[in-house]
């Protein structure tokens, strides 16, 4: 069993603060702290440029890929980090449509994060072989797969409600219509159990500073199946993708594996503090951490639904549709979020009128939750959010 008592231990955590935001920005893991500075003082202090070599950054977006590999269900060798998510939502459509030449449509759905509809679409047009983006109802996304289709592209969880597709379903489906998929893991990876082999994914993508605490900003991670990977040529074909970059040809051959999928130099002390946080994982069990994120999620929406009738679930009722956060509709959301965080218990508001709260096991106990539901019940009776009495807005 997880001990979940000493992961909480392994982060910081400012006194007094119910931090329920970790599906933005998860927070600092202890061990970041001795890890950059040994980066800063013993390695790039000391060893300067030697630290490619000396102290294996050149083998760190590899590395890194390992590690969160197996959170997510994927073999050896299928994952590097590097980039951003946008950059790799790029790659990973990109690779996918260069798969399916025939076909001209990317199928998705109204809840998918707006970058990745927008890194979709100027891809398209930048590809000009008239390929359309059509978007559907979460709910309606199996009745769209026809032949037309070239690639699914999804994020699993919808980062707004929380809704959690069915990875192994949907891919079923669009394998059987032709397509091929590319799954977005933002609020997936290190929040619930992910099989991607098990799945049989094509292509998935990932940030890692939400729930696997790698700090704003941290690099993000890309996974190509072994069926496909010898066969794509990366859209960008940035040097370190290359077979031997240090020969420093000019014409580009893809590197071998997984590591055509790398573009540009990585960031060395943005992959230092993602290493340091995956080290929470060690001895942890994700489906331990789901089962602890669906407890004190049905505590958290049973008490906010008794102490503050007035907001309204919109997060799916059915624990098992949800993903790891709960999410509120209500009409003074943004004053209400603001108050709430002025008070000690922190989230964060989307609009017009929703406010998000991630679950986050790893550093929250049931005591946090019965604190923050208190807190929202104090606000609401005293209408501590009045807007008339608040201004600005939340992001």
């Amino acid at each position: 069993m997880t001990d979940f008592a000493h992961t909480r231990s392994q982060f910081h955590l400012p006194d007094g603060l119910v931090y329920l935001d970790g599906n933005s920005l998860g927070p600092l893991p202890v061990a970041a702290r001795a890890r950059i500075a040994g980066l800063l003082d013993d390695e790039w202090g000391e060893m300067l440029i030697r630290g490619w070599n000396e102290a294996g950054w050149m083998a760190m977006p590899e590395h890194v890929g390992e590690r969160i590999g197996r959170l997510i269900g994927a073999g050896s060798g299928t994952v590097v980090t590097g980039d951003t998510l946008s950059i790799k939502l790029y790659q990973a459509l990109a690779a996918a449509l260069d798969l399916r030449t025939g076909r001209r449509i990317v199928l998705s759905d109204h809840g998918n994060f707006p970058s990745d509809l927008h890194m979709a679409r100027g891809l398209m047009h930048t590809l000009g072989r008239g390929h359309e983006l059509r978007l559907v109802a979460p709910e309606a996304v199996t009745q769209a797969l026809d032949d037309t289709v070239a690639v699914l592209m999804l994020t699993e969880v919808d980062y707004r409600t929380g809704r959690l597709h069915d990875m192994a379903e949907l891919t079923r489906a669009a394998h059987a219509a032709g397509a091929l998929t590319v799954w977005d893991l933002a609020h997936s990876a290190g929040a619930l159990p992910v099989d991607l082999e098990g799945a049989d994914a094509d292509f998935a993508v990932g940030c890692t500073y939400k729930f696997l605490n790698g700090g704003p900003g941290a690099p993000a991670f890309i996974y190509v199946a072994p069926r496909h990977i010898d066969r794509v040529t990366p859209v960008l074909a940035g040097w370190l993708g290359h077979e031997a970059p240090f020969a420093f040809d000019l014409d580009y051959r893809p590197g071998p594996g997984i590591a055509r999928m790398r573009v540009g130099t990585p960031s060395i002390p943005g992959l230092a503090v993602l290493d340091a946080a995956l080290e929470v994982w060690e001895g942890v069990s994700i489906s331990d951490v789901r089962a602890r994120s669906v407890e004190l999620s049905e505590t958290f929406i049973h008490e906010v639904e008794r102490r503050c009738p007035a907001l309204e679930l919109v997060s799916p009722r059915n624990a098992h549709r949800r993903g790891s956060q709960v999410t509120w509709r209500f009409a003074g959301a943004c004053s209400f979020m603001q108050a709430l965080n002025d008070r000690g218990v922190v989230g964060d508001f989307r609009p017009p009128d929703m406010m998000r709260f991630g679950i986050t096991p790893l550093y929250l106990d049931a005591g946090d939750i019965m604190r923050a539901a208190r807190v929202m019940e104090t606000l609401m009776t005293e209408r501590g959010w009045d807007r008339s009495r608040r201004t600005g807005t939340m992001t």
